[in-house]
């Protein structure tokens, strides 16, 4: 991120980890309404710590493309921490473990709601900045003062921009490293959200923290480019649920035809072959398969 704007494609389990890998990206994603979605619920927060971070696990090795070899780095959704302050740090410590690169965390009040729905109501700017704090301290705690420690606010969506900018300046002064202001609606509010956030300070490093957008489809947020992004002083952006998204819709697809036509005859040109699995696997029939 410090030699420019990063783009992290969405990986709902490790083969879509090995195909971002692949096709040559610096990260991934693990997109909470992504891993939720996939288990057949809705983005409410159903799903436990350990689910997530199975998939963060998983996403993690998955990205390795050569046994022995680094993975991405892979920053995943925390959703509102599982809990209060005792869980938010136990969270930190689990997603450590699996070998996430770092977490965001959001302001709202559970069950919480898509970022892009209304009708979103926020915990107290106080209370989600306590969780930010106890949550850069465990990272600190567990010798990782590298992981990065993303705090989101929903604010703009709830209360407006001067809110917004207002609790992204309070959890920076409280730990976060990185801040992802969720729900905004046009280039001029980025562009004067990522301006504010270079006055903010982490914590007392003196330093600014990063900026992370969430370019997701069909919601407040219209197409921006990542060049655009990186012009407005963005660091990250993630693509949440695109490949989710789109896989499903190929589903939908085949399994229209497959109804229609009493085989699949008609989609095989749609499909990845056997050997294009199997080399995306870095799988060779007969041999050992040593990546994990």
């Amino acid at each position: 991120m410090d030699r420019g704007t990063v783009m992290a494609p969405g990986a709902f389990n490790g083969l879509t980890a090995r195909a971002v890998a692949r096709a040559g990206f610096e990260a991934a994603y693990v997109s909470g309404a992504a891993t939720s979605a996939a288990a057949g619920v809705p983005d409410v927060g159903l799903l436990t710590l350990d689910r997530f971070v199975s998939t963060v696990r998983e996403v993690v090795d998955g990205s390795r493309l050569e046994p022995g070899a680094p993975a991405l780095p892979v920053i995943a959704d925390a959703d509102t921490g599982f809990g209060e302050e005792e869980m938010t740090r136990r969270t930190v410590i689990e997603y450590q473990r699996a070998g996430a690169a770092g977490l965001h965390l959001e302001d709202q009040v559970f069950p919480k709601r898509c970022g892009h729905l209304d009708g979103k109501t926020l915990i107290s700017a106080e209370q989600a900045a306590s969780k930010i704090a106890w949550a850069a301290r465990a990272a600190l705690d567990t010798a990782d003062p590298a992981f990065i420690i993303c705090a989101r606010t929903d604010a703009r969506g709830v209360s407006g921009m001067d809110e917004a900018i207002a609790r992204a300046t309070l959890y920076a002064k409280a730990g976060a490293s990185m801040i992802f202001p969720e729900g905004l609606q046009n280039e001029a509010e980025f562009e004067a959200f990522a301006n504010a956030m270079k006055h903010a300070r982490v914590g007392d490093t003196g330093q600014s923290p990063y900026v992370l957008a969430n370019m997701t489809e069909f919601g407040k947020t219209p197409m921006i480019s990542r060049e655009r992004f990186a012009q407005m002083g963005y660091h990250l952006v993630i693509y949440p649920v695109s490949t989710l998204r789109v896989a499903m819709k190929a589903v939908e697809r085949l399994l229209a035809t497959l109804k229609r036509d009493g085989g699949v005859g008609a989609s095989l040109g749609d499909m990845q072959t056997r050997a294009e699995l199997y080399d995306l696997l870095g799988y060779s029939p007969g041999e050992p398969w040593s990546y994990r």
